[in-house]
């Protein structure tokens, strides 16, 4: 495997193509060269090339054919097109069709170069930014929040509410329930979302640690201080700093941080001069934060300032209709890691699953689930394999009533599907045919909901009073 960038070079003139063909080879690229345009094109396979250069001016087919070819196949591949009769209306034509750039003979050898440095750089810079936009509206949506139970969709109501209100949010819950993945998505559906989400353990850092890593410091601050440091509030700079743990830190950096979201600035380590930052706080607890108040562990005056808002994640076992949507997650991103072909769990295992008190909440569900694949060697993990991973019931198996099973033959994502209809079923027949009520209530906003009647084949008429 290389990393070399390959272009593909086509042009009728042989010197001409050989002399380019060897200067790009010099400057460390991957050339194949076609004297026949036709045939280049017949035998042209987007996913080979970074870079198509194509003289205009060619038998069997023109560049600007060549160029049209290129991008019905890959639109964002860049094109540069080489000509000795360069006019205004034939550039204007080219970079219609799509050409990047055009090349007017005669050139120099550092003139083509430089052309394509820039062309491919370019394409580099648009190909992250499309990876950049898939990454936030992936993150936009809900969809690595699994769950539809009525705790949770509360939960993801909220969420949606105050996202785009620039205010500190404090999520409690017991450790395993998904908190980061909250303040997540509260910063992803908030206007920083196009700016860093920044997280820290406030619970796995010494002190003297912490707040250097938080607020930085300045060289010679203290040992071992050989540079200037930005700190992770400065890193975060116009997006969203996301403090985990938030109830382990230390008295003084609590006065730190106090002052910082009273004044939106804070001094680094070893300097006396103000920084000034834009970030929008997030934390998470697992503590008992006033009961830390209370026992004078805790700041009373921080503790209000975190907690403008507050969203609690209920456990597990008060979410016992997601257990089977999350184990078929789990059960889908394992068999995509390792190429297994888990279908779910017998009716019996998922009885215990649904039942079990689950401590450690989602964390401990998704390491049950991948302990049980690592032994399990049928299409269905058994009783007998989960019982050697949790404590099992004595006595008759609890009757559980968990919504659906996803047990049968169909993937993953078709039972999740149909989970998801028929959910959206229920709730437009219990609101009358009411998108904007069954739309709070599923926490989407109206506009998926509408998207979603249409991709089932919903009739929201067909639930009207």
């Amino acid at each position: 495997m290389t990393d070399k960038q390959r272009i593909l070079l086509i042009d009728n003139e042989e010197g001409l193509c050989r002399m380019m063909e060897q200067v790009l080879l010099d400057n460390g690229y991957l050339v194949r060269t076609y004297t026949n345009p036709v045939k280049a094109m017949e035998e042209f396979s987007p996913a080979t090339w970074d870079l198509v250069i194509t003289d205009i001016k060619m038998p069997g087919m023109t560049g600007l054919e060549v160029l049209q070819r290129v991008k019905e196949q890959a639109r964002d591949l860049p094109v540069i097109i080489i000509t000795a009769y360069a006019t205004v209306e034939m550039s204007i034509q080219a970079l219609r069709k799509g050409a990047y750039d055009m090349l007017t003979k005669p050139f120099e050898p550092q003139e083509l170069v430089y052309r394509v440095k820039n062309a491919l750089q370019q394409a580099l810079l648009q190909e992250e930014n499309r990876e950049l936009r898939r990454e936030i509206e992936e993150k936009l949506q809900f969809d690595n929040i699994i769950g539809a139970s009525g705790a949770l969709r509360t939960v993801l109501d909220k969420v949606g509410k105050v996202a785009g209100r620039d205010t500190s949010v404090l999520i409690t819950g017991e450790s395993g329930t998904g908190k980061e993945l909250i303040a997540q998505a509260v910063h992803y559906h908030s206007a920083r979302k196009d700016k860093k989400f920044v997280a820290i353990n406030c619970g796995g850092l010494p002190e003297s640690i912490l707040e250097s890593e938080l607020f930085g410091y300045r060289k010679g601050a203290f040992t071992g201080a050989t540079e200037n440091r930005q700190g992770l509030l400065e890193a975060a700079n116009g997006g969203t700093l996301f403090l985990d743990e938030v109830g382990n830190l230390p008295i003084n950096v609590q006065k730190t941080l106090l002052r910082f979201l009273q004044e939106q600035e804070f001094t680094r380590v070893g300097e006396t001069t103000p920084t000034r930052v834009d970030v929008r706080v997030i934390s998470a607890t697992n503590a008992d934060l006033k009961e830390a108040v209370k026992k004078g562990e805790f700041r009373e005056d921080l503790y209000y300032r975190l907690n403008v808002v507050n969203l609690h994640l209920p456990p597990l076992r008060e979410r016992v209709e997601d257990i089977p949507l999350l184990a078929a997650h789990f059960i889908h991103l394992q068999n995509l890691k390792f190429g297994t072909t888990i279908k779910g769990f017998e009716k019996d295992a998922m009885q215990v699953l649904c039942s079990f008190q689950w401590p450690g909440n989602i964390r401990q569900l998704k390491n049950v689930i991948e302990a049980c694949m690592a032994m399990e060697g049928s299409d269905y993990i058994s009783l007998d394999t989960l019982g050697q991973v949790i404590e099992l019931p004595e006595g008759p198996l609890p009757s559980v009533q968990a919504g659906p099973v996803l047990m049968s033959e169909e993937p993953y994502s078709a039972a999740l599907e149909r989970f998801e209809r028929d959910l959206l079923r229920d709730l437009l027949k219990k609101h009358g045919g009411a998108v904007d009520s069954a739309a709070k209530e599923a926490g989407m906003n109206m506009a998926t909901l509408y998207r979603k009647i249409k991709k089932y084949g919903l009739k929201k008429e067909e639930y009207a009073d």
